[in-house]
């Protein structure tokens, strides 16, 4: 039985463009490196969930069609739904809460 999602890896060509794209929307990346592996970023969604953005390699990790649903509180977005698309052309929709309080 699973009971959740810990964790999403997206590969990208355009690894810079897609951290800005997401920073933009309300995520906040911190670089990482765990061994001898590539650098990438992270960011701690609510829940605990972790999104990674990892470089594609050459001949080893293609990039492909994914459609990525994100709920986000005090992003520069107005409130409400956007599709969105991200340097990869990948689908993002995005939903725009009120803080609480706010």
């Amino acid at each position: 039985m699973v009971t959740g999602v810990n964790l999403v890896v997206i590969y990208t060509d355009e690894l810079e463009a897609c951290r800005e794209f997401y920073t933009s929307i309300g995520l906040e990346f911190v670089p990482e490196r765990h061994g001898s592996g590539a650098e990438h970023y992270a960011a701690v969604l609510g829940g605990g969930v972790v999104l990674e953005l990892y470089p594609a390699r050459s001949g080893r990790r293609v990039t492909g069609y994914l459609r990525l649903g994100l709920t986000v509180v005090g992003s520069p977005l107005a409130v409400g739904r956007h599709v969105l698309t991200d340097p990869d052309g990948r689908a993002v929709d995005v939903t725009v809460e009120v803080a609480a309080g706010g």
